[in-house]
């Protein structure tokens, strides 16, 4: 029997193509009307209106006109980037990294603190997070009724629509309403989402995947994941669980990893696995700090850098796990870029990215692997909290067109 089909209405399309004018336009500002139907695949007359709404919405603004070869000049619009302010929190397995922005998406303010053993139960995690929103806020100078919402990245699976942490293997957390919780105590609009997602969106609007249709962001952190974009959209799922890479299976019979199942590819590539492989090959090693994820992969990254031959083994070891598990991805999406971010791929850098790519060119067949490229990500902010506060601004968009929506509304039934 078939399930329910959900149909996008046309007020639904309309805000979708709202949306995406928008973030073309903070991506690439200043744009005219013209490069914006191209870059949207529009119709002028769609993007013309769609403009004219953003405008009267006080969201863009007009910036001149671009030279003409003699035919009328094309006026420009940018994002008016002090028409409000933005909130991403990147919620992490060893930290909490809150971030202000403008329209623009230009930070303005950042906060951050580590979660110690304890620190990961639904109350404390909700403490930080609202401590770091107010933290922003009174740091930038901003007013608070500026702050048009707050996105909010948890690793793990999430129901967006309920506002609930549905499942975070690290945490143990099961069905925590998490928007609920922090309601209490931030005055903003909010809006859930995982890591994978807000990592991918980040290199589509201004890193690696700018301008690709297919995309693979892989999250490399305490966690790993692989956040999908698909004909240059985010692609969630049946239940916005798409890519939870991390948990499928590697190795058969292998190690425990935090989900419950036995070899996992988090259990091997992720901070955890890397320093039970650093274990397995010199227990003794200095560069182990057994209590200690951030310390142990920067202490692994700064002997990396200095040729240890310990650091050296051990980062080839994970990229030949990791290596097998990014060529079934090509094998099973084909895309055209397949970007390694998080702070894992950060701090090891660019010893692990080609170690990773000797590790695929082994196994992936050269065809497919011949039209991917693999990278490090180029984003050099928290691209997570970037990504969260995307999710803030689509939210503030719909909500903005719907009261204009109403007001018409209202206007005409008046008349």
């Amino acid at each position: 029997m078939l399930g329910p089909v959900n149909k996008r209405t046309s007020r639904d399309i309309r805000t979708a193509n709202r949306y995406e004018v928008l973030r073309q336009i903070i991506a690439g500002s200043p744009l005219s009307r013209q490069e914006l139907a191209v870059a949207t695949g529009l119709s002028l007359a769609t993007v013309a209106s769609l403009v004219g709404e953003l405008l009267e919405l006080g969201l863009l603004t007009e910036v001149g006109f671009e030279d003409s070869d003699g035919g009328r000049p094309r006026g420009l619009v940018a994002i008016a980037p002090t028409r409000g302010a933005l909130i991403g929190v990147d919620v992490a397995e060893t930290y909490v990294h809150v971030e202000l922005f403008d329209l623009s998406l230009t930070s303005l303010a950042h906060t951050a603190v580590e979660l110690r053993p304890g620190d990961q139960r639904p109350e404390r995690v909700v403490a930080h997070i609202a401590a770091g929103v107010v933290s922003v806020v009174e740091q930038s100078g901003t007013d608070p009724d500026r702050v048009l919402g707050a996105g909010i990245s948890m690793p793990g699976q999430v129901d967006r629509a309920s506002g609930s942490v549905v499942y975070a293997a690290n945490w143990g957390w099961r069905q925590v309403p998490l928007l609920s919780l922090l309601a209490e105590h931030i005055p903003y609009p909010l809006y859930l989402d995982n890591p994978l997602r807000a990592c991918t969106v980040t290199e589509l609007w201004f890193g690696a995947a700018r301008g690709r249709s297919d995309a693979v962001v892989i999250n490399l952190g305490t966690g790993v994941g692989a956040g999908i974009a698909l004909g240059g959209a985010l692609h969630r799922g049946a239940s916005n669980t798409a890519g939870e890479w991390g948990h499928t299976t590697l190795v058969l019979d292998g190690r425990l990893c935090h989900c419950g199942n036995h070899g996992c590819v988090e259990a091997y590539v992720g901070a955890p696995g890397i320093m039970q492989q650093l274990r397995e090959l010199g227990a003794e090693s200095p560069l182990l700090h057994p209590d200690d994820q951030t310390a142990t992969i920067r202490a692994l990254g700064s002997a990396l850098a200095a040729g240890d031959p310990v650091a050296v083994r051990v980062v080839r070891e994970t990229a030949r796990y990791l290596g097998a598990a990014v060529a079934d991805l090509i094998q099973l999406l084909n895309p055209e870029v397949i970007v390694l971010s998080s702070w894992v791929a950060a701090t090891l850098g660019k010893p692990l990215l080609d170690e990773v790519r000797e590790a695929v060119a082994a196994r992936a067949p050269a065809g497919p692997l011949a039209a991917t490229e693999i990278v490090l990500s180029p984003v050099p902010s928290d691209p997570v909290s970037l990504g969260a506060a995307t999710f803030a601004l689509e939210g503030a968009v719909a909500s903005s067109a719907q009261q204009a929506a109403r007001k018409k509304t209202s206007s005409t039934v008046r008349r």
